[in-house]
């Protein structure tokens, strides 16, 4: 497998689609709609989202021979941004040498809450909520029997009592398993259903009850080791830098916030591609980013000097899902989840949490060794061919001379375009 996709970033399309379809992965019809090039219909599109008048595209590209937990995977990427493929490719290829990624998932279930105001006595109003718990538990299990029947549900009830400017809120978090689903129709309408037996408990009054994209109940670890050799020449060297480099993410939140953006170009690209919320997901990690109370880098990476290997490692909140939403209606979607052998919520989630760490590793391996903007200058280069006109038949060409240039701009780049027309 991993040979057939040798070079496959010097391929045409064609050649690419004929790669794609010699291993195999996906079904005819899907491969057919991906060699056709067919993108979302305008009456898909208008029964997802309001005021629908036509439909936006993305490069829909794939990272091969990805490893995680022994399994080999073509990972889909969605995003609009170079470089982010092939960072994750290459960062791809050193782990898959050094024996590919090993994930844990923690747990997968959702919380949402009920926020109560005006209660005399907040003490009292608690213990009346977690005396009834299994009663509670019941009510919210009867809003939403087919998640019973399938084997989730309502799973627990914690509460706390919140002030803010002079306001106490008693906050009920109802923790549910979710199964394939994101879970966000189902916590709301068990939640919703709560809402009569909880201002009857407490004699207060219910302010919202919604789902929270905080997940803290669905924690996915991805872990590497790379022996310092895999990391290049000066391997020792990287390693250590890419060890301090973490250290600083931790230390200074300007950092923090661009070493977490480089982590989610790799983990929204999926999310993206394979039907799920990006929102969500940005949410409940740029929240988990300051749960120590100051927000920091997400991953951490150290030198086990002993054994002469840089240990990379990152958890996060990971709710995604294998059912619901786009998922089942967008045919790209069902593509790209074909391409991952259509993988249920918990696999998917060790996937993207694994390219998260990967794209984090290229960005800090480039960052503290040649510099962030080497393999960006060629892809800046080839934007700027294609701005001021460059054809498929001398972009290449037109990009070389352009990065030798001393000005690399566009209006450099439509006098060369120029020279080549004429």
């Amino acid at each position: 497998m991993e040979k057939i996709w040798s070079g496959f970033y010097k391929k045409n399309i064609n050649e690419r689609l004929e790669v794609v379809e010699k291993t195999d992965i996906l079904s005819e019809e899907h491969f057919q709609f991906l060699k056709n090039n067919e993108v979302l219909d305008f009456s898909t599109a208008n029964n997802m989202v309001e005021n629908v008048i036509g439909t936006f595209s993305l490069p829909f590209s794939v990272v091969p021979n990805f490893i995680v937990d022994g399994k080999q995977y073509v990972v889909p990427f969605v995003t609009e941004e170079p470089s982010v493929v092939a960072a994750c490719s290459n960062a791809g290829k050193i782990v898959a040498k050094s024996g590919g990624f090993k994930t844990e998932v923690l747990d997968r279930k959702m919380i949402g809450h009920v926020a109560l105001y005006n209660i005399a006595d907040t003490d009292a109003a608690v213990r009346c909520i977690l005396q009834s718990k299994e009663l509670l538990l019941k009510t919210a299990n009867e809003a939403y029997p087919s998640i019973v029947a399938r084997g989730g549900g309502a799973y627990d009830i914690e509460v706390k009592v919140l002030s803010e400017d002079g306001t106490d809120f008693v906050v009920v978090y109802l923790v549910v398993d979710t199964l394939e689903a994101m879970g966000a129709n189902i916590l709301n309408t068990m939640l919703e259903a709560l809402k009569v037996s909880l201002e009857s408990l407490t004699e207060g009054v219910a302010l919202m009850a919604i789902l929270s994209n905080y997940a803290t109940r669905s924690l996915v670890t991805a872990k590497c080791a790379i022996p310092f050799e895999n990391l290049g020449k000066d391997g020792e060297y990287l390693a250590k830098r890419i060890e301090l480099a973490s250290k600083f993410a931790k230390a200074d939140v300007y950092r923090a916030a661009t070493h977490n953006k480089g982590i989610f170009n790799g983990i929204d690209s999926v999310v993206i591609a394979s039907g799920n919320d990006w929102r969500a997901i940005e949410a409940a990690c740029q929240s988990y980013a300051a749960k120590d109370g100051k927000y920091q880098g997400l991953s951490k990476w150290y030198c086990d000097k002993k054994n002469s290997v840089l240990i990379g490692e990152i958890t996060l909140p990971m709710p995604v899902a294998s059912v619901g939403g786009s998922i089942g209606i967008n045919p790209t979607v069902k593509v790209a989840r074909g391409l991952l052998n259509n993988p249920d919520a918990k696999t998917l989630a060790s996937i993207i949490v694994s390219v998260g760490l990967a794209q984090n590793l290229a960005a800090l391996k480039a960052l503290v060794g040649d510099g962030i903007q080497k393999g960006h200058m060629k892809l800046h280069a080839k934007s700027l061919a294609i701005l001021a006109g460059a054809s498929n038949d001398n972009i290449e060409l037109i990009v070389e001379e352009l990065r030798n240039e001393k000005h690399m701009n566009l209006a450099s780049a439509k006098k060369i375009v120029e020279k080549y027309n004429n």
